[in-house]
């Protein structure tokens, strides 16, 4: 399940599209516009600067802006930067969360297309076709 951390993620990442990616937009005005808390925000924004998404500038003039054009980023890698790693299942996480009945466990399968339908969806959604 995406959490509202993915859900506001991609809301700012459209707010910063529709803005344009010449300017520093002010927090404060994402918060307001989406009507979401601006403390919430602080620390999705934090991610999406981690993740390499966005450019942040504190200061007079400062706020966040688009590191690309929005038809160079996919919803999917937005509510990864958000949340960690697409994953449907957490038989599917690898070596981590490896499962002893992997080899015979008659859902794999279909845990393993479920997850394949679903990030395929997510990745091949540009932020600029939902913009």
């Amino acid at each position: 399940m995406i959490s509202t951390k993915g859900r506001y993620a991609l809301r700012v990442m459209i707010d910063l599209a529709e803005q344009g990616k010449d300017e520093f937009v002010p927090l404060k005005d994402i918060a307001e516009r989406q009507e979401i808390s601006k403390k919430y925000l602080e620390i999705i924004v934090k991610d999406l600067v981690k993740a390499g998404l966005i450019k942040g500038s504190s200061g007079k003039g400062g706020g966040y802006k688009l590191c690309r054009n929005p038809s160079n980023y996919t919803a999917g890698e937005i509510i990864e930067a958000a949340e960690g790693p697409f994953l449907t299942v957490a038989c599917l996480a690898g070596a981590k969360n490896e499962c002893p009945r992997a080899s015979n466990c008659k859902t794999l399968p279909l845990w393993t297309e479920y997850d394949k339908i679903t990030r395929d969806f997510f990745f091949s959604k540009k932020l600029s076709d939902i913009v």
